[in-house]
Parts: C-alpha cells; structure tokens; sequence
C-alpha cells in the first residue's frame, strides 16, 4: 500500500478548521459512495467466487453464484452472511489454516498478523503490502485529522498487535520511538515520551495504569505537554479514569475499534461516534431476530464487508457487535459512516432470572474511589447462576481497609442490580493476570 496524502484544510460546520488528507474521498456525496461500493462489491463477488474455496462453498449451498448479482441491492438480498463459526467449521473440516478465505498464493504473502482472540480463537490476517502494511495504512486518514504530521516522534510499544506498524509510520514520514510498555515499565516509558518530545503514542490499559502510579513523582501534565493525542483500544475506557487523563494530565485521548474485523474505525476530531469508511468497508445493521436492515441510528448487528482487500476479504460478515449507525454528515464535513457501539450479542449474563449487562456492572464498580480505574470480570458459570460472581480490581494506594471497601461494593451492587454478588478482590496489577492478550481484558469470563 502506498501512502499519499493532501493538505487542505476545510472550515467544519463550527467554523472551526478540520484537515483532510483525502478530501474528494472524505467528502464525498452519498451518490458517489454508493455507486463506487457498488462497482466494488460486483468486482468481488466474482473475484471471491473465482479464488476462494470457503465463499464457493457457502454460497453455492444458498444457491447463489456472481450472475444473480448485478446490483447493491442483490448483494444485501442474496449473498448469504459470513459467521466465524463458518470459518472454523472449514478449517476444521479441511486443515485450511486461512479457512477457505485466502483468494492469493500463500508464498505471495507479505506477513501474517493475528487478531486479537477477545471473542474467539484468533484469525489469522494474511496481507500483502509494499510501503505500509493495509491494515494500520487504514487509519492514515484519522491520525493526520487528529494532527500528526512527517517529522513528530511517536513511541511505539515493543511488540505488535494485530499487526506491524513501524513501516507504516515511517511511510508517513512519523519518527519511531521504541519503548517497552507493558507492566514495570512506566517510568521508562514516561522519560521516553520526554526526552523525545512524543506527540503520539498508542496506549492501552497497562500503559495508563503505569502512568497512575507516578503521578505523585511526576507532573504528568508536564511530562505530556508535547503530546498530540493517544490512541486508546482494546475495551472502552472508564468515565473516571478518561476523566484524568484528559482533565488532570492534559492528554487528548482518542478510542479506536474494529470496523467488522475489516479494519479499525477511529474517532473523528469531533470525537462523535467512529468513522467508518465506505470505500473501505460495506457496514449493514441487521435485526437481530429479522435480519432485515434497521433503520438510522437503531440498534443491530454490524455485518461488515472488506471492500479494500483481495488478500483473503470477509463478505457480509457477522461481527457479533450491536452498534448503531448514521450515513449523516458529521460536523467536520466527514460524509461516510459513523458507528456507536451498544454491546456484543451474548453480553447478557442472566442471574436469578435478570439479565445483567456489562455497562450496568462498570458504572456502579467504577462509582467508588478505590475503584475508579473500572477494572472488573463478570465470571459466568455454565450452569444457571443464582449470584453474580465479579473480580474486581482495586487501587492499593487509594484502599485503606480491604474489607470496608468489599463491604461497601457488595451493598452498592445487590441494591442497584437486585442480586446476590460474591466478589474476589484483587490489586489491579494483579488481576491483569486475566487479560487475554497485552491489549484486551475481557469484561466476562467463563469459570
């Protein structure tokens, strides 16, 4: 993928200034967003039918082939959707370890990354690239909205996550700093960003929490002054802990998440809702008992197409998110898609009869000082569960009495939710233990 951009900055409805790098493209009519994923979608259907084992399968079974789709609209109404469990179920069945989706040579690959393994066995993400892997390349258009620009040092965690951005960065013409973030690590980290003047660095959790810690050695707001923005990923950030490092440490905090598995979708500079875009992927809200399309801004499932992907592209797939979605114009004159999320299918936990979800239990956890950082696991039982079973993380140097704080949870929890709750209460470096990867902490668990 090759990198190039344009700079033309464009007054936002506010009148204040929003740069684009691709402006014809950002600020497209709906007319010509629809018409050009319409070309796409009719070049890969045929393209997928003709070099993916999975798809021929699947939609042979459905009785589809390319000549039933001439239109959008044919291929919403009778390409059948994809689920995780269809690509399983393949590679299972043939050994396949791209189950049936890859559509090149296996020797014409240029790297193989994983995802993330949250919600499932991670998928392997085959990519071909020159100048920048495709996958972070997605995202050039946000970070330079959100103000990078050739020549700022950003820091980046040693490692990789979902997938190698140090070529990426350098085809942008950004100036890697190499730095260990994970646990122990803070003040390592932190004296990089200084010393280098950072102006971005892609945090998760661990990283804020290793923050947390110094702030009565350091004055964060100094020590981040030449910081554009951090990226933040992996789960949503608690009310109370943003709270800080925007308002005490002075740090813009920007969330991105998974576009469908297609990609990644990032907040926009209005920080209203997550850009999807459209000649990136086809996003499609379903009912979830009809699977018939909603409506703007009602809630349904997110089923994704890659429309920027000949490598091993996944069509009309089933995300498992509840999202809801707007093709309106944003305040920054951005015209593609933007999401919201509502949850993940099976986000319920039923107890005692009630369902509990996830955004209820954090609220009530994070509302106690000991607490504020959010860190919590539902642990649900395979069995019907009569109590509500939660670790939860606390903040050693903010607890005094452990048993005072277990106490307090517990009446604060059964009152608001209506059930009986066992706690297990742990440091929250402690009970990082239970992330399923440097980037995720799952909210539920199984025992």
């Amino acid at each position: 993928m090759t990198i190039s951009g344009l700079d033309d900055p464009r007054e936002t409805l506010d009148g204040e200034i929003c740069e684009f790098l691709e402006p014809d493209v950002e600020t497209a009519s709906r007319e010509t967003i629809r018409a050009d994923q319409e070309r796409r979608v009719l070049e890969l259907v045929r393209y997928a039918w003709d070099n993916s084992p999975l798809y021929r399968e699947l939609w042979g079974a459905a009785g589809v082939s390319p000549d039933d789709i001439r239109t959008l609209d044919d291929f919403t109404n009778k390409i059948p959707t994809l689920t995780k469990a269809d690509i399983q179920a393949y590679r299972d069945r043939t050994g396949d370890p791209y189950g049936g989706l890859l559509c090149v040579a296996p020797e014409d690959l240029t790297s193989v990354t994983t995802t993330s393994g949250t919600t499932s066995v991670p998928e392997l993400l085959p990519e071909i690239w020159s100048d920048a892997p495709p996958l972070p390349a997605a995202s050039t258009r946000d970070l330079y909205a959100h103000g990078l620009r050739p020549g700022d040092r950003v820091v980046v965690p040693v490692g990789t996550f979902r997938n190698y951005w140090d070529e990426f960065y350098q085809a942008l013409g950004l100036v890697p700093v190499f730095a260990d973030s994970w646990l122990g690590q803070g003040e390592f980290l932190l004296r990089a960003i200084r010393e280098h003047k950072a102006a971005y660095m892609q945090v998760h959790l661990p990283a804020i929490l290793e923050f947390e810690k110094l702030e009565s050695k350091y004055d964060l707001r100094e020590a981040f002054a030449s910081v554009k923005f951090f990226a933040f990923a992996g789960q949503p950030m608690g009310a109370a802990l943003k709270r800080k490092v925007t308002e005490d440490w002075g740090v813009r905090i920007v969330t991105y998440t998974s576009a469908g598995d297609t990609g990644t979708a990032w907040e926009g500079p209005d920080l209203d809702g997550f850009q999807l875009w459209e000649d990136m992927i086809l996003p499609e809200v379903l009912d979830t008992v009809t699977d018939q399309q909603v409506g703007d801004m009602e809630v349904g499932e997110l089923v994704a197409t890659d429309l920027d992907n000949d490598v091993a592209p996944y069509i009309r797939f089933r995300s498992g998110d509840l999202v809801r979605v707007t093709r309106n114009p944003a305040t920054t004159g951005r015209t593609h898609a933007r999401m919201w999320f509502s949850g993940r299918r099976g986000d319920e936990t039923v107890v005692a009869g009630k369902a509990i979800v996830v955004g209820d239990v954090w609220r009530l956890v994070e509302s106690l000082p000991e607490l504020s950082d959010g860190m919590f696991q539902i642990i649900r039982s395979s069995t019907p569960m009569a109590r509500l079973r939660l670790r939860v993380g606390y903040a050693p140097e903010r607890t005094v009495d452990i048993a005072d704080l277990e106490r307090r949870l517990t009446e604060v929890l059964e009152t608001e939710l209506g059930v009986g709750v066992d706690l297990a209460l742990f440091t929250v470096e402690d009970i990082l233990q239970y992330s399923s990867s440097v980037a995720k902490f799952p909210r539920t668990v199984k025992e």
